[in-house]
C-alpha cells in the first residue's frame, strides 16, 4: 500500500508499507522533488545495463529525506511549515517514508532500527529549526 500526506494540497510525505509490491518500476515521485522515491521488482535474470551518472547542478531548496524502519515501530508525527500538527501514523518494520516538505517527529513505540537517506553536505544544525512535539493525549493516528 501506498500512502500520501498532504496538507493543503502539499505533499508532505509518501509511505510504503512493508507489504507493496507491483510489477516493473513504479516512481511515486514528482520529477521536480529533490529526492526521488521509486520501487522495483524484477525478475531473475533481468538486468539494468552499468551506467555512470552525469554531474548535473541542481538546487536544493529543502532537506528531504528518505527513511526505511529496518526493526521496530516507529510513530512519525507531521506538522505544517508553522510548526503545527496535522496527524500521525505509525511504521512498521519493513516500510519506508518520504519526508518531503513541512515538520516532522518521530516516537520510537519499540526499540528501533531506523535507516536514513538525505541530501548532503549536512549542515548540522544549519538544517533545521527544532519545536516542542505534540504532547501524546493530542495524538491522532491515522491508518
Amino acid at each position: 500500500m501506498i500512502e500520501y500526506i498532504t496538507n493543503n494540497k502539499i505533499l508532505l510525505s509518501i509511505i510504503i508499507r512493508s507489504d507493496y509490491s507491483a510489477e516493473g518500476i513504479k516512481f511515486f515521485t514528482p520529477d521536480d522533488f529533490s529526492q526521488q522515491l521509486a520501487y522495483m521488482k524484477r525478475d531473475i535474470h533481468y538486468s539494468i545495463p552499468p551506467h555512470v551518472h552525469n554531474p548535473v547542478d541542481r538546487l536544493v531548496s529543502y532537506t528531504q529525506e528518505v527513511l526505511y524502519i529496518k526493526s521496530g515501530l516507529v510513530r512519525v508525527d507531521f506538522y505544517d511549515d508553522k510548526k503545527l500538527y496535522i496527524e500521525s501514523r505509525v511504521l512498521n518494520r519493513g516500510d519506508v517514508i518520504l519526508l518531503a516538505y513541512g515538520g516532522h517527529g518521530f516516537k520510537m513505540l519499540e526499540d528501533s532500527e531506523i535507516i536514513e537517506v538525505k541530501q548532503g553536505p549536512y549542515g548540522g544544525e544549519l538544517d533545521k529549526v527544532r519545536f516542542d512535539p505534540v504532547e501524546d493525549n493530542l495524538v491522532e493516528v491515522k491508518s
